[in-house]
């Protein structure tokens, strides 16, 4: 019985374990280092992302919400540690400015072809 019991115990704290690994990735995944080019927190072994990594794992056992550690790191480092920001009106510009390229882009290649023959 008692193998049983120590059994059970140690597979949810494995279990608990994988999860919070799990959403510690899935977060950092969505944050930019600030100290690297273009890498999320995930990727990079910066000291910055590594102290990120332990602050979102503390969080997390502390049982806070995703939107409660984002939101302290927004508040923190600023809307651009969000490495895929959500649609929202202050980002509108960047979500449709390719659209908006690629359509003028069309355009004067059309205009262009239009003008040679």
């Amino acid at each position: 019985m008692k193998f049983f019991l120590v059994f059970i115990i140690s597979w949810f704290s494995i279990a608990y374990a994988n999860e919070v690994q799990d959403r510690t990735n899935s977060i950092t995944k969505n944050l930019r280092c600030l100290v690297c080019e273009g890498q999320s927190v995930y990727e990079s072994n910066s000291d910055f992302a590594k102290d990120i990594k332990t602050f979102v794992s503390k969080k997390i056992k502390e049982k806070n919400t995703d939107e409660d550690i984002y939101e302290f790191l927004i508040s923190k480092y600023g809307e651009e540690i969000i490495l895929n920001p959500d649609f929202s009106n202050k980002f509108i510009f960047l979500w449709i400015a390719p659209i908006l390229f690629f359509l003028i882009g069309i355009f004067f290649i059309f205009r262009r072809s239009n003008e040679i023959r």
